[in-house]
């Protein structure tokens, strides 16, 4: 029944305890785990207004090099998390594949749910940042309101 289970890995506590979860299901339905870390580093463009004495003379602008940084450590951060838990599911003697991605973190799910035609996902109700999920918009909400599979929350 639920033989291609996907967990999405952000290293909080919500998602280390659905990767527990997860591997319980795959033990009892002989499944095969994915293991998917979506980071973003977009810089989004911003409108600035018509220049006045209010307005500051100087806006922050990250270097294209400092910006290659962040992706860097963006994208080796997720990778350690992914590492973190294959050797978790390893050790359960559970098949596991590791997915890095950079994009829309909602997107990025809901896409490779759809692709790799998962029976189940597996994810913690919530995230690391607080705040950005506030800002954002919660990433289990996106994702059961338009999954193409069961989705099952964890807290």
């Amino acid at each position: 029944m639920f033989r291609k289970i996907l967990v999405p890995l952000d290293g909080s506590e919500h998602s280390l305890r659905a990767l527990e979860i997860a591997v319980q299901i795959a033990k009892k339905f002989d499944g095969k785990i994915t293991l998917i870390h979506v980071y973003s580093v977009g810089v989004r463009p911003v409108v600035m207004p018509e220049p006045t004495t209010l307005t500051p003379s100087r806006v922050p602008v990250m270097a294209p090099a400092d910006f290659s940084k962040v992706v860097d450590a963006s994208r080796k951060a997720g990778a350690n998390i992914l590492a973190d838990g294959e050797k978790r599911v390893e050790a359960e003697g559970i098949q596991v594949e590791t997915l890095l991605k950079e994009g829309h973190i909602v997107r990025e799910i809901l896409k490779t749910a759809r692709e790799g035609e998962f029976d189940l996902i597996v994810m913690g109700a919530r995230g690391v940042s607080k705040i950005r999920e506030i800002l954002l918009g919660s990433v289990s909400d996106g994702v059961i309101r338009n999954a193409p599979c069961p989705v099952l929350v964890t807290k």
